[in-house]
């Protein structure tokens, strides 16, 4: 049985893709954008919301480590509290939106606020069919 690699929900990034980026939106009418693509402008109001490719990288603006469990629903667990373990969350400036993140590192020695940072999709759990889940992250940037 063949398995596959599926977004753990549509319209957030490009995927399949070998250079995926994250889907946001701009108004047409004042050219505000958000993550992820919102039903209508939330600075203006419009109703005509274009869909864009984010940039892949940007900096990180802030973060913080998750060290327990979020509530479910509205999240989705696929630990339990006992092998939950702690991973970082940030928000990724990516020049006309900042976006809200996991972080594929937990650890405060690494993180720093302004450093480069790049779009990785992670896995995330098995869905119901053994298909892997796959997320959005943000990885330091090497080098």
């Amino acid at each position: 049985m063949t398995t596959a690699s599926i977004p753990i929900a549509d319209g957030l990034f490009t995927w399949p893709s070998d250079d995926p980026k994250l889907l946001g939106g701009r108004c047409v009418n004042c050219g505000a954008v958000a993550f992820p693509v919102p039903p209508s402008c939330s600075r203006c109001a419009g109703q005509a919301i274009d869909t864009v490719e984010l940039p892949a990288s940007g900096t990180l603006w802030t973060w913080t480590i998750q060290g327990f469990p979020p509530k479910s629903p509205p999240y989705l667990l696929v630990e339990t509290p006992l092998s939950f373990k702690p991973y970082g969350v940030g928000y990724i400036d990516l020049g006309e939106v900042k976006v809200e993140a996991r972080l594929t590192t937990a650890d405060p020695a690494v993180l720093r606020i302004g450093m480069p940072m790049v779009l990785r999709i992670i896995p995330f759990a098995p869905d119901d069919a053994g298909n892997e889940l796959v997320t959005f992250a943000f990885a330091p940037q090497e080098g």
